[in-house]
């Protein structure tokens, strides 16, 4: 048996203490593949009026993209008003969104609207007042709704992200400075990026792009040249402050499994393998294995404690004893949390993995049936 001293225990304590709070890993977080059958379907036909862009010069397509996609991007306008003596407020924030059906949903970034007590959105002439569906902080996307009528509803199409390839022309729609329904163009820079959400949670496969994103175009469409969505414009790489033709968005294909979710819930309800995790490889200790994800703690019925998965513990004569420490699932390799999130997404609830762990000394392979968290907060 692995024993540790008090002072490798209190390292360990507090670091797991760190995650707990989300500045590493987001504890308990551990989210797969999203549930399906939730009923809600968006538009994937080619908009009309858009000339098959393989016959068309580049400028007649950026004005027919322009022309039939510009009116279904809206101007979205947080507020927040302050809550004390200190901070009187109220303060504003604004960005972008997409309208995805008929009955007024709009799609957006998480950042966009967090924390508003008051939502806005402007249809160029007209203003409609929002509220929030449902948002999603792991994947930085957001649902709002808005009360208008069917004219003035223009939708989105949703396109493909699975079948992009770097150097195709994609087109952006935004609000930039508050410059409404701002045009810009590029090329796919780069595919399969890893960024971060705000929570600190890694969002695969982000799709980087030279067409210019500034702070409002958060939330926007990115667009292919047949005027799809592609992805929702969110994150940009800007040292001195603006845009230097880094930008980044989430791939559609990660919108089309979350959104029937935060419509119909308010929440993505996500299986939890059910355990307070910490990085092998940010601890200064020496532990038995370099890298990977060792166990702190495992909730009581939840999927790690229906497997035996093991936290840390006291043997009879009153030391501790290290728990698990996860070093592959169906044999691919966790060296760290972010390789835990990417795996256990290609799941669902009830799937059951190979969970590899060091364990006494040796590795053992452990079955672990994924369940539903019956902590799950899911709201409407």
């Amino acid at each position: 048996m692995y024993r540790i001293s008090a002072r490798q225990i209190l390292l360990i304590a507090f670091v797991s203490a760190l995650l707990a709070a989300g500045t590493v890993l987001v504890v308990e977080r551990h989210g797969h593949r999203w549930q399906p059958n939730t009923g809600a379907s968006f538009s994937e036909a080619p908009p009309a009026g858009i000339t098959n862009p393989a016959l068309a010069t580049d400028e007649q397509n950026n004005i027919e993209v322009y022309k039939a996609i510009s009116p279904g991007v809206v101007f979205i306008t947080s507020t927040t008003f302050g809550n004390d003596f200190f901070d009187p407020g109220p303060r504003s924030g604004s960005g972008s969104g997409s309208v995805i059906d008929e009955q007024g949903h709009i799609l957006t970034n998480y950042h966009v609207i967090e924390g508003a007590q008051k939502l806005t959105v402007s249809f160029g002439d007209k203003s409609y007042p929002a509220r929030k569906v449902g948002d999603d902080p792991d994947t930085d996307l957001a649902v709002i709704k808005v009360d208008a009528p069917r004219e003035d509803l223009k939708i989105v199409p949703f396109g493909d992200s699975e079948r992009l390839v770097v150097g195709q022309k994609v087109l952006a729609i935004g609000n930039p400075f508050g410059f409404a329904r701002t045009l810009t163009t590029g090329v796919i820079s780069g595919l399969q990026r890893p960024i971060r959400a705000q929570n600190r949670r890694q969002i695969e496969g982000a799709i980087q792009t030279d067409a210019s994103i500034n702070p409002g175009n958060s939330g926007g469409p990115l667009l292919d040249s047949s005027g799809r969505m592609i992805g929702i414009n969110s994150q940009i790489l800007a040292p001195a402050g603006g845009s230097v033709g880094v930008g980044f968005a989430v791939p559609v294909s990660i919108a089309k499994r979350i959104v029937p979710q935060l419509i119909k819930n308010g929440a993505v309800v996500r299986p939890k393998l059910g355990i307070v995790p910490y990085n092998v490889g940010n601890l200064q200790v020496r532990l038995p294995v370099e890298e990977g994800v060792g166990v702190y703690q495992v909730y009581p019925n939840s999927s790690a404690a229906a497997a035996g998965l093991r936290g840390l513990e006291q043997d009879a004569s009153g030391e501790v004893v290290l728990g698990d420490i996860i070093t592959a699932i169906d044999g691919e390799q966790v060296s760290n949390g972010d390789d835990l999130f990417r795996i256990l997404d290609k799941h669902q609830f009830g799937d059951t993995v190979q969970v590899e762990v060091f364990r006494a000394n040796r590795r053992v392979n452990v079955p672990v049936k994924l369940l539903p968290d019956r902590r799950a907060n899911v709201r409407r």
